[in-house]
């Protein structure tokens, strides 16, 4: 599991924590709101603002642990593989029935690499056991826990080795796509692809590009 896992703090009954770790932060009570697909907890505690004062907040943060995503990308064909399915927050919130997005899950406990490729036979049906570690971000820190490792590999014919599709019993339906590179950038700007780490992973690799592009001159 990835560092942002580890606890600022240790519980000491249902309701209370002891803080561990930071100085800006006196937690006074926490309470379970929801704990079914992940933990919705709303928290009141005293924060220190810059002049030295402190200040009762009441905030709620939903905990659905950390995850990986990867964007795999041929560098033969100059296509990138993509995924796309039904994300229900995505049809509360602006009606779209499907996104489209670079593999992705959660780690469950497992090194963010392993998980990685586990998903990606998944999801694309491809085994890629070499994948280049980019960075880790916060994808929605006002509200979500959620901290996400991204991988880049690079995918041929002869590693696909099922269809993908992601898994039945987890209720996923996934459509696999092969995009040309350049098309993914001109989905970006036509609003097709609205996934923020399918954006991050896409615009990284055509910078990437263009670097190299660049230095051979």
């Amino acid at each position: 599991m990835s560092k942002a896992s580890c606890k600022a703090f240790e519980k000491t009954d249902e309701n209370e924590v002891n803080l561990m770790s930071s100085s800006v932060y006196r937690p006074i009570s926490e309470r379970v709101l929801a704990d079914d697909w992940g933990r919705l907890t709303k928290y009141e505690y005293e924060l220190q603002l810059r002049d030295g004062s402190w200040q009762r907040q009441t905030r709620e943060a939903y905990d659905r642990g950390n995850g990986a995503t990867c964007l795999l990308y041929n560098p033969a064909s100059d296509n990138v593989l993509l995924t796309r399915q039904f994300r229900l927050p995505v049809l509360l919130n602006g009606g779209l029935e499907s996104l489209i997005e670079t593999p992705a899950g959660l780690l469950e406990g497992a090194d963010p690499a392993t998980r990685m490729r586990a998903e990606l036979i998944e999801e694309t049906g491809y085994e890629v056991s070499e994948l280049t570690h980019l960075f880790d971000i916060y994808m929605s820190p006002g509200s979500v826990t959620e901290y996400l490792a991204f991988f880049y590999g690079e995918y041929a014919e002869k590693h696909k080795v099922g269809a993908g599709g992601g898994s039945a019993d987890e209720g996923e339906d996934i459509d696999v796509l092969e995009i040309a590179l350049p098309e993914a950038m001109r989905m970006i700007g036509r609003g097709d692809i609205r996934d923020a780490k399918t954006i991050i992973l896409i615009q990284h690799l055509a910078i990437r590009l263009l670097q190299e592009k660049i230095a051979a001159r």
